[in-house]
């Protein structure tokens, strides 16, 4: 070992002792209150000339109190610590905004109709005897409503001090809700209905498959797409012109309740291109109140007959004066077009007439013809059954269901036969052309401009805003 290994370390004053003792007790405490992290240094700055021990713990209990408090429900937002303007900002973004419950009445109980549930059941869940049910039933005729469960529904009871029912409520709808409130006779029942706000709502799709998954996906309802096809039932045939690529705009009205739809009214304005010619439809009321579509430079969209009875049905058979018969097997007219279609599906007059046939009729099976005029009249074979209302002798109104596919008479699957005749000769009902419907008076076309244009200039809109945020 050499002599400088061997020797002691040098002896300091104890005073320079007690000093360093000090510092390291005070840095060992910063290390503990203060973090070691860059955005708290930034924050903050640590002086061991300025601030002794007590002076630092009074400070950090400061900051624990003022942090504690912005946790708090009633603390003020701009709260803040003796800090820069950003440490405010920093502390208030960390504070999470206070979630405030609605407060329940310490009687409120609520149950939501599960699968086997009964009103009895459920009286039982919140503790209530099986003679409540009974008297809550019999007090108000109405009062059976509350017997009608659906499952997922949810009831809302209201017990008095005693444990006695005061209020009992449920919502059946999103647009109604029935309740019962106890009184000095028994329980008065009462329906309240919201009145939904009406704003018209756009969708656009393109057919990429059928017409109903395509609507569907764009979001139009099974109803509006019924509607669209019957707006443009008489321009386009939608059991064989429909192609992929057409697309259609609809405007329509949308009934809402807090914000929520709860249900849709007419079609306003729409647009069908189908295989790139297109079709405008607007809805119109005249000062008189009837209600009908046009096109958007005012001509009437309905025609003396629709293309086709049936809707979104496909043609299994075309009008031909030599086709073989498929049960005859022989070569035999086929003087209509068969559509194919499942059975049960709703066959539509095409047009307004008399019935003078609805009944059995050789190898039609169920039948029904009507009269339109004294030109025209058509024929409708096969059905599974007639609607109601529909017996020889009686009228009908264009669109009209008259009857079901079915498969009766001589006939191989269900479809319907569809027989066309002007001036008792059969004709193809393909291709005939009909004339339209009386235009927009000339009294009321400047009130319908003053509709159709907005209309038709939102749909092109909204179709552009549509496109363009696409292609981001």
């Amino acid at each position: 070992m050499t002599k400088e290994s061997s020797k002691a370390p040098p002896l300091y004053p104890k005073t320079h002792l007690l000093a360093a003792s000090g510092i390291a007790a005070l840095l060992s405490l910063a290390l503990l209150v203060f973090p070691s992290s860059d955005v708290e240094a930034k924050k903050t700055t640590l002086s061991l000339e300025l601030e002794s021990p007590a002076e630092q713990l009074t400070q950090d209990q400061d900051a624990a109190d003022v942090v504690q408090a912005t946790n708090e429900p009633a603390a003020s937002p701009f709260a803040q610590i003796e800090n820069s303007a950003e440490d405010t900002q920093e502390t208030a973004q960390a504070a999470p905004a206070p979630v405030v419950e609605e407060k329940k009445a310490p009687g409120h109980r609520e149950v939501i109709v599960a699968k086997g549930d009964t009103l009895s059941t459920l009286f039982e869940k919140v503790g209530l005897p099986a003679t409540s049910v009974h008297e809550v039933l019999a007090s108000d005729k109405q009062a059976k409503q509350f017997s009608q469960l659906k499952h997922g529904q949810k009831l809302e009871f209201e017990l008095g001090p005693n444990g006695q029912l005061t209020n009992l409520h449920s919502k059946v709808s999103d647009t109604e809700s029935i309740s019962l409130t106890k009184n000095d006779k028994g329980y008065t029942f009462n329906r309240i209905t919201a009145k939904p706000t009406v704003r018209s709502a756009y969708v656009h799709g393109v057919i990429n498959s059928s017409l109903s998954q395509s609507a569907a996906r764009a979001g139009l309802s099974h109803s509006l797409t019924m509607d669209m096809a019957s707006v443009f039932g008489y321009d386009v045939d939608f059991a064989q012109d429909i192609r992929q690529g057409d697309e259609f705009d609809v405007i329509y009205e949308q009934k809402v309740v807090n914000g929520k739809a709860v249900g849709n009214g007419p079609i306003l304005s729409a647009r069908f291109t189908n295989r790139g010619k297109t079709y405008t439809a607007v809805r119109y009321t005249n000062k008189q109140g009837n209600s009908s579509y046009y096109t958007a430079d005012g001509n009437s969209m309905r025609k003396a007959f629709i293309r086709t009875p049936v809707d979104f049905a496909r043609i299994s058979s075309k009008f031909s004066m030599g086709r073989k018969h498929p049960i005859l097997n022989k070569i035999r007219a086929h003087k209509g077009v068969d559509y194919a279609a499942p059975r049960g599906t709703p066959i539509k007059a095409a047009g307004d007439g008399q019935v003078l046939l609805a009944g059995r009729r050789g190898g039609y099976g169920n039948t029904v013809i009507i009269q339109h005029g004294s030109t025209y009249r058509t024929l409708y074979g096969h059905m599974q059954g007639f609607a109601k209302g529909i017996k020889t002798g009686g009228s009908v109104k264009q669109g009209q269901v008259i009857g079901y596919i079915g498969t009766t008479g001589l006939s191989t699957g269900p479809h319907l036969h569809y027989e066309f005749q002007v001036n008792g000769v059969h004709v193809d009902p393909l291709g005939q052309k009909v004339a339209m419907a009386d235009p927009i008076s000339k009294a009321e076309r400047s009130r319908f401009l003053a509709q159709s244009q907005p209309l038709m200039a939102r749909m092109d809109q909204e179709k552009a805003t549509l496109l363009a945020s696409s292609k981001r």
